[in-house]
């Protein structure tokens, strides 16, 4: 099986898709490399530009969080009683939690295919349990960060 050269050398000719585009010669090595020299220049340049504008959203957002928590230290440091009575009143809501999610989840596994199927036992579920987990965790989050404890991220 032979191949006639002329046609395995069109398929690798350059064909310019270019609004307008006429047929040009074909560019030399040195034409090539230097464009594509300038392509990786400004991609280069615009990775810089994209950590540069990163760089500067972190330090925002650290900025934001150290003041953040510095004004929830002092607040612990100028109200340590309440500090510490939020404390214990998280350590208290968060077994009431633990109860919540353990009836809530024994909820499910017992209706499983119930709130599978129907849409309005579902609804009722949710509508019977959702705010109230909701706002369990918005008070227990508050208390937990308002209390005298360690914060486990760090500050």
């Amino acid at each position: 099986m032979t191949h006639d050269p002329r046609s395995v050398s069109s398929l690798f000719t350059q064909v310019d898709i270019t609004a307008g585009a006429q047929l040009s010669k074909p560019r030399e090595a040195g034409a090539w490399t230097d464009e594509q020299t300038g392509i990786l220049r400004n991609m280069l340049a615009a990775q810089d530009r994209q950590n540069e504008l990163l760089e500067e959203l972190i330090n925002q957002i650290g900025s934001a969080q150290k003041q953040r928590n510095a004004e929830l230290a002092q607040w612990k440091q100028a109200n340590p009683h309440l500090s510490k009575n939020c404390r214990v009143a998280a350590e208290t809501l968060s077994k009431v939690q633990l109860e919540f999610l353990n009836s809530l989840t024994n909820e499910i596994n017992d209706n499983s295919d119930v709130l599978m199927d129907g849409e309005f036992m579902l609804n009722e579920f949710v509508d019977r349990f959702g705010p109230r987990l909701a706002h369990l965790n918005g008070v227990l989050q508050v208390l937990a960060q308002l209390s005298s404890a360690p914060n486990p991220m760090g500050s």
